[in-house]
Order: structure tokens, then sequence, then C-alpha cells
């Protein structure tokens, strides 16, 4: 899981609701500067450049499906280029050493069976839930084929993509 970077390239206005005026933005942002956001969002730059080149969106909810569609269309190359610019989700500083000890292996087990970094999205999940959430999730993918997990990381970009999306429009 990537830090959220500082999204500066579609900043939000404080007054009004701050997805339309961070939506409104968004639309009206220069290519390269809505296609640079987005590629935040998610790396593939097949998918950020489908997105830039469909604005207009009317609402939310239609960047949100246009996002999902892209996400669908997704060819293993631009899966492949979004999961390199990925972060595996870590713990806080604070946790003890055993835990990080344990999800650097796990992390370095799925690496070496997919060739890529595990991610999972753990929005609505408490920070305290978070870690022994993703250890069971490499736990469990590690038992995937290749193609299963291809289709499991591809969904999970996706539903990281939403949040990131969101969180581009509302400036949070």
């Amino acid at each position: 899981m990537r830090q959220p970077a500082t999204r500066t390239a579609v900043p939000v206005q404080n007054s009004g609701s701050a997805h339309a005026q961070g939506l409104g933005l968004f639309n009206t942002a220069p290519p390269a500067e809505a296609e640079a956001a987005l590629l935040e969002c998610c790396g593939s730059r097949r998918w950020a450049q489908r997105l830039t080149a469909h604005r207009p969106y009317p609402d939310l909810d239609s960047l949100l499906a246009a996002a999902d569609e892209a996400g669908y269309d997704l060819a293993p190359a631009d899966l492949a280029e979004a999961l390199a610019v990925e972060v595996p989700p870590g713990l806080h500083h604070a946790a003890p050493h055993s835990a990080h000890l344990a999800l650097r292996a796990a992390h370095a087990a799925y690496e070496s069976r997919f060739g890529h970094v595990f991610v999972m999205c753990v929005d609505g999940l408490e920070p305290a839930e978070q870690p022994d959430q993703v250890l069971a999730g490499i736990r469990a993918r590690l038992g995937h084929e290749s193609d299963q997990e291809r289709v499991v990381s591809a969904d999970e970009m996706r539903r990281l993509a939403r949040g990131r999306i969101i969180e581009l429009v509302s400036g949070s």
C-alpha cells in the first residue's frame, strides 16, 4: 500500500461540497496534471490516460465507475506496471519487532512466489486490525495459482484506486 502522495495537481477549494469542488478542478485540470494525479491512484499509464481522456465526469460515481471499468480492462502488462510502483502494506513503527519481522518474511515469500509486491486494500479496517488482516491475506493468497492471484491483485488494485480517487477529489 503506497503512502498517499500530496495531491497538488488538483487542489480543492474549501467552500461547498468537497467532492463537487475537487471533481470540477479535476475535470478542468490540464491533461498532464490530471494524468499525473491519477497515476498516484493507480500506476498504470494506460488506465490514467483513459480516465483523463473521458473527462469531464458529471459526478464522483461516474468517475468511480469509469475507474472500475478501466481497471477491469487492464492487460497483464498494465497490471504489472501498476504493481511495480506499489509499496507493500506495512506496520506502524511502534509495532513489536517480531511483527515487523513476520510481515517482512511474508512479503518476501509472496514476492518470491508471484514476482510482484503484495497489495491489499485495508480501507475500513481499524489500524490495530490491519497487521493481522495483511498477514492472513498474504498467507491465504500464497496458496493461489498465478492466474488466480493476478485476478485477486487486480481487484485489490481497483479497490485501492477507488479509495485514492475519493481522496483525490475530496482533498483529504
